[in-house]
């Protein structure tokens, strides 16, 4: 993963997180707000209704104005000008907070106009067991009204938070998201000082490969050009296989330099027009011997015309050479390949076929993982690092070309590969459109 695509990770899950962090938050305080404003206003409802049992009582009438009054947040002042029955206070108001589903621990106190002090009446809990670690019994007197009694609600928050069990719920998954997401970051930001200290290892390692490739490849030629060398056939054999085996190590260096490169962004392709017909030609040419060397067959029908493409020449003729060569790779026996090229709608459609082994239906989209290959047990009857299709997709995405593969296991495999054509000047699409209107009227007259 490139260090850009980290840094928008991180700043895009910073920015999401901060956005559901200030939305919870409003959620959570929005809630609180309103369980406040329904406490408030039950309480208020069941104070008035408790003073007005009260004064009914008495038969006496209740003041005008200001009969419950809140003076804290959980303290409340109930004047009701009128004398109050302390055995009857108690009952009213347990009748009143369970007819409006208050189920809250409260204490209270009656003023005692004779002596100016509160008469402490009850602590009347609804959870047995807290009341130990409450602080009880200050209930200040108000001196502004001669008969009032006074409620107070100590677990009046512990209340509210429990009427707020799903929002702070949702709260604690969220933290749990949050320390989720720092933990992947610290686990992706780890990974990926590991992968650049294996980058950097395997570049360091292939350039350092480079010097005695090239000094054992200097050294096989001297031994083939030596003509004592070449009249004896087990030498020249064997001083032939140290020439194809360190080219096939510098071929496979060079995929992992290039393959490099990509992946650290400083990749660049040398792009001009090349003229796709000599291309495949030469490639079908070259693959031909190869088959027929292994008792095979190569059959091509290239229908490009005069069409040329924009790509680098050397990646393009690498591909294709690279998918030919696992055509014949992975055959069963003597190799039949079919190479097929046409150009249609601006597009160049490449198909190479052959009847090898296949590819299981569950590894067809991994092929072209790094490092990948089909799993066969112990048994590689084909050498490799997995970095061919690989390369071939690489090179593909930094051209803007599509390829796609179709296999059956025991059937063989197609690849497909579409490139557009290069774009050419307006008298070139003129002249090309008069020379395909010339051949379709020939056909018409030659039939009529």
């Amino acid at each position: 993963m490139k260090n850009s695509t980290i840094l928008r990770v991180m700043i895009l899950g910073a920015i999401a997180i901060i956005g559901i962090i200030g939305v919870q938050a409003y959620w959570v305080v929005s809630t609180w707000n309103i369980n406040e404003e329904e406490f408030d206003k039950k309480i208020n409802l069941a104070l008035y209704e408790v003073a007005c049992s009260l004064v009914e009582l008495n038969n006496g009438e209740l003041p005008p104005r200001n009969i419950v009054n809140r003076r804290t947040s959980n303290y409340y002042v109930v004047n009701i000008e009128s004398e109050i029955d302390a055995n009857s206070l108690e009952y009213f108001l347990q009748k009143e907070f369970e007819r409006l589903a208050l189920y809250v621990d409260f204490e209270y106190a009656v003023y005692d106009c004779t002596t100016n002090e509160m008469v402490y009446g009850n602590y009347c809990s609804y959870s047995p067991g807290k009341k130990k670690d409450l602080e009880l019994g200050n209930l200040p007197k108000d001196d502004k009204f001669t008969y009032y009694f006074s409620v107070k609600f100590p677990t009046r928050s512990s209340y509210l938070f429990g009427q707020m069990q799903l929002s702070i719920f949702f709260s604690a998954i969220l933290l749990v998201v949050i320390l989720f997401f720092a933990y992947s970051m610290f686990v992706i930001l780890r990974q990926k000082r590991l992968s650049e200290l294996q980058k950097d290892f395997i570049n360091n390692m292939t350039h350092e490969f480079k010097t005695p490739i090239s000094t054992i490849k200097i050294a096989a030629d001297v031994f083939l050009a030596n003509p004592v060398v070449q009249e004896d056939q087990r030498l020249l054999r064997y001083a032939s296989i140290v020439r194809e085996q360190n080219q096939r190590l510098n071929n496979q260096v060079e995929k992992v330099l290039q393959l490099a490169k990509i992946e650290r962004g400083n990749f660049e392709l040398k792009q001009e027009h090349i003229p796709l017909r000599e291309v495949l030609q030469s490639i079908v040419e070259s693959t031909a011997v190869k088959a027929e060397r292994q008792g095979g067959t190569l059959n091509s029908r290239i229908d490009v015309g005069e069409a040329t493409v924009l790509a680098d020449r050397l990646h393009l003729t690498n591909i294709l050479h690279n998918l030919m060569d696992n055509a014949i790779k992975y055959c069963k026996d003597a190799p039949r390949l079919t190479l097929r090229a046409r150009a249609r709608d601006g597009e160049i459609r490449i198909t190479i076929a052959d009847d090898g082994i296949g590819i299981p239906r569950e590894h067809l989209s991994k092929v072209f993982n790094k490092f990948y290959r089909i799993p066969t047990g112990n048994v590689h009857k084909v050498k490799g690092f997995g970095l061919g299709l690989y390369y071939v997709k690489s090179i593909c995405d930094a051209h803007g070309w599509r390829i796609r593969l179709d296999s059956q296991e025991g059937k063989g495999t197609c690849v497909h590969l579409v490139i557009p054509e290069a774009r050419q000047t307006a008298w070139a699409h003129w002249h090309r459109w008069w020379q395909s209107t010339q051949v379709r009227f020939r056909r018409f007259t030659a039939r009529a």
